[in-house]
């Protein structure tokens, strides 16, 4: 009886030696593959043998549909930054201390896997656990990774160290992108260029005083009109008044309308500019006649636009007491 025992446990034991020296070469065939090409491709037959328990090593599978048949974009645009997954990998385990494994099957080489896993989507991330060793787990059981829009090396990587055990685990290693460079280099080689050949001509512009005074007077009367006011309280353009009519201008200072904010901006406008005139220009017309009719005009449209401009104020405060005519 004690023979039977012994012998039971002897066989059972050398099943286990032969299981693990069986996973651990079946690991080494494979990582010989991801060493010449990571991540490796894939067919049914290799599929099936990699998943198949016992297993020492984690296993990470992307099941995709690069021919453009497919019409799957993001499996076309996954596709580097897959590569570039592997290829960082493998530069940082070459001797496959971390015991992981990546692939790729493409529908074309495992449409029976594709529909034994009844995937109606791609690309699909699986990552099979190991089912033996210190970092095992029983049931052996495969995590999904479904794409909802388009992924980065980084963030697969991220995702695969939450499953694995803790650990120093490769970086992502990108390639350097000599296009890129070459762009960058001919813009600024441009760019430099233009502003040399540019030069002469663009500065008397900078320079002009007008120009600047201009765009500051813009500037002013932009703000002071309360465009700011606008964008942070999203205020309506214009309101009906009930009766049928639109009411252009708010009551009280705490609102406004968008066409309000414009109409005082062009009275302000029009008021700089008549000052400006009265101020600068219409002193250096040498005949008299001409000046005394600038100044009569110019002084209506101040007088005027000023008189309107008090008419409004009293419908934003109905308890102001001055007016001009003729409003």
């Amino acid at each position: 009886m004690r023979f039977l025992k012994l012998l039971a446990l002897t066989a059972l034991s050398w099943t286990a030696v032969a299981a693990k020296k069986a996973t651990t070469n079946k690991f080494d065939t494979y990582f010989a593959k991801q060493a010449s090409s990571a991540p490796f491709e894939l067919d049914e037959k290799g599929y099936n043998d990699l998943t198949t328990s016992p297993r020492d090593y984690s296993l990470a599978v992307l099941l995709t549909a690069r021919d453009a048949r497919y019409a799957c974009g993001v499996c076309r645009e996954f596709d580097p930054e897959w590569s570039i997954l592997g290829r960082s990998w493998q530069r940082g385990d070459r001797k496959g201390e971390h015991k992981l494994l990546l692939s790729t099957i493409d529908f074309d080489n495992g449409r029976n896997v594709f529909m034994k896993l009844q995937l109606q989507t791609a690309p699909v991330l699986l990552f099979f656990p190991p089912t033996i060793g210190p970092n095992a787990k029983p049931d052996g059981q495969p995590v999904r990774l479904e794409f909802h829009g388009p992924q980065t090396a980084d963030n697969i990587r991220n995702w695969l160290l939450r499953h694995l055990p803790p650990g120093d685990y490769p970086s992502i290693s990108r390639p350097i992108n000599y296009a890129r460079i070459g762009a960058s280099i001919t813009i600024l080689l441009g760019a430099f260029t233009f502003i040399t050949v540019a030069y002469p001509y663009v500065t008397p512009i900078i320079q002009n005083r007008n120009l600047w005074a201009g765009i500051s007077l813009i500037m002013i009367l932009l703000f002071t009109s309360g465009h700011m006011f606008n964008h942070i309280r999203r205020v309506p353009y214009v309101t009906g008044n009930g009766r049928g009519g639109i009411t252009y201008f708010a009551p009280g200072f705490q609102s406004q309308y968008g066409m309000e904010t414009q109409i005082v901006a062009a009275m302000y406008a029009l008021l700089a500019f008549a000052t400006i005139n009265l101020a600068l220009r219409v002193p250096r017309i040498k005949d008299p006649r001409t000046q005394q009719v600038a100044v009569i005009i110019w002084s209506s449209i101040l007088f005027g636009v000023y008189s309107f401009l008090l008419s409004i104020f009293r419908v934003k405060n109905g308890g102001y007491p001055f007016w001009l005519p003729p409003f």
